[in-house]
């Protein structure tokens, strides 16, 4: 008998070569999604309606490479029957650790001093220079109480700061107004989309910062540049953007603002965790016909 075809998969973007070794032991790759029965998607790939439609009545199963899945109309999906996954659990410890990273980057100056020096700006020791604060005995409000959630609170409070972990149905006003440094972990539905925008800023204090780490429309660019201008809060540090991966350019210029490009996963171990748990739900699903572990819907 001649050999059984191989499954075929469509990856849509460059992914870790030990990924790409992974499934090309397991699967043929096609250049094409309309070729495809598994489609590996990168969150930078939107797949509505339209790119279902194009992918064909013969796509079973799409692997998200990342734990959020806002990029992909789950719905469209749910009314082909096509299974959806994502790559949870393997990239908690990772994003949680760079959103304490940025805390610390803000609260302490590090990366407005970074800038400085780079400037040449004439400076020399002094006792009231670039004074920053001190994580220990902030109350950090944790908005999302997942796994990275979870795993924010627990890394702040050995710096003596005291998590509270904020839950879709608990008064965001009121835990706004408590909080010295609040920090964003929940998924980007319609329910959080703008979550945080003028009248959340409003109830900030002044001398309160703003984490990003989960998705940028969660907060309303426009009105958070607004607050960091007029001191309506006091600073915020942003790993992904509103228009990804535009950049507002007043946020440029904002010395009370500290920029990275959608790092919070970014170890090489980490990605490569995230695309063999991939490669994982893929043979799953399209090898052995069983529910993945990792499914969405």
């Amino acid at each position: 008998m001649p050999p059984r075809p191989r499954v075929k998969v469509h990856v849509t973007g460059a992914i870790p070569s030990r990924v790409s070794e992974s499934l090309a032991l397991t699967f043929e790759l096609v250049d094409r999604p309309g070729e495809a029965e598994g489609i590996l998607t990168l969150v930078t790939t939107h797949v509505d309606d339209t790119y279902l439609e194009a992918c064909g009545a013969q796509l079973r199963m799409i692997a998200n490479y990342g734990v959020g899945v806002d990029n992909i109309d789950v719905e469209a999906a749910k009314r082909r029957e096509i299974t959806v996954t994502n790559t949870p659990d393997v990239l908690t410890k990772a994003t949680a650790e760079f959103a304490v990273a940025l805390m610390l980057s803000l609260l302490r100056r590090v990366t407005e001093g970074d800038r400085l020096i780079r400037r040449g700006d004439k400076w020399e020791f002094a006792l009231e220079f670039m004074l920053g604060e001190s994580l220990e005995g902030k109350t950090v409000a944790i908005i999302g109480a997942g796994r990275i959630g979870h795993e924010v609170g627990r890394l702040v409070e050995p710096f003596g700061a005291r998590p509270i972990y904020v839950r879709r149905r608990d008064p965001l006003d009121q835990v706004l107004g408590a909080a010295d440094i609040v920090t964003l972990h929940c998924p980007l539905i319609a329910a959080t989309h703008h979550l945080i925008d003028a009248d959340a800023l409003d109830c900030m204090t002044s001398s309160a910062v703003l984490i990003n780490t989960a998705r940028g429309p969660i907060v309303d660019e426009a009105a958070l540049v607004r607050a960091l201008r007029t001191g309506s809060i006091a600073g915020a540090a942003l790993d992904v953007y509103e228009f990804e991966p535009q950049v507002a350019e007043e946020l440029l210029s904002l010395e009370n603002v500290v920029l990275s490009p959608h790092l919070g996963s970014a170890t090489r171990s980490t990605r490569e965790a995230m695309g063999m748990s991939a490669v994982e739900s893929l043979k799953q699903v399209l090898i052995d016909g069983r529910a993945p572990t990792t499914r969405v819907l």
